[in-house]
């Protein structure tokens, strides 16, 4: 039995063939240590979903061997799993923790929203957005079981998309729990920025890049 019911597998067949434009990577970081509590089920799922439509790629590397894609991705930890163009590099869009739960349906969106090339930003959160020209991080925190983390989620890796100077990261604290208790995740969706600015909730995409805005500036 796979991860992903198979009533789900149909609905993603016919959403992947209307949605799908351009070939898509899906790339997987994982490791062997044997430290990594999700890496089993991420590949698996990330399977999975490469498997419903050819437009995607499955990419899966090693955290501990596979350095040189490491670097290229700059990827920080495991697993994880980021959403690109076929042969983009650049890592943009990111998961750090299995994408399950709700956050499923943010991996499922940006891999339209990819492949399609519309992120749906509205025109003033791009005119803010565009003006970033030096690298800024977005940081979401999530659990799988909160209802408005996709939205958060989704405008971050949005923001990312339409700028290459902007990373956009889900990081699902209870994988990393350390993480998010030293940035004073309380509740989620948690968002940090530059690790200079914070703030919770999934606000409008207009708001959300006003604090990007504001974290650009302490640069």
């Amino acid at each position: 039995m796979g991860m992903i019911r198979e009533e789900d597998v149909k609905y993603l067949e016919q959403e992947f063939s209307k949605h799908l434009k351009d070939n898509v990577d899906l790339v997987v970081f994982t490791s062997s240590s044997g430290e990594c509590k999700y890496c089993k089920e991420t590949v698996e799922l990330a399977t999975e979903v490469a498997a419903i439509n050819n437009k995607i790629e499955l990419k899966v590397y090693d955290f501990d061997k596979d350095k040189d894609a490491v670097e290229k991705y700059q990827v920080s930890k495991y697993p994880a799993t980021i959403v690109s163009l076929s042969g983009d590099q650049n890592g943009r869009i990111k998961y750090y923790g299995i994408p399950s739960g709700y956050e499923f349906g943010s991996l499922i969106e940006d891999l339209k929203v990819v492949s399609n090339g519309d992120s749906g930003i509205s025109s003033k959160a791009m005119e803010i957005i565009s003006k970033v020209d030096k690298p800024v991080k977005i940081k979401v925190y999530v659990t799988p079981t909160c209802p408005y983390c996709p939205r958060a989620v989704g405008t971050a890796h949005k923001f990312a998309m339409v700028n290459s100077n902007i990373q956009g990261e889900m990081i699902e604290s209870s994988e990393f729990y350390s993480e998010a208790e030293a940035a004073g995740v309380s509740a989620v969706p948690h968002i940090v920025i530059n690790d200079s600015v914070q703030f919770q909730g999934a606000l409008p995409d207009e708001a959300f890049a006003e604090y990007v805005m504001e974290a650009y500036k302490q640069i």
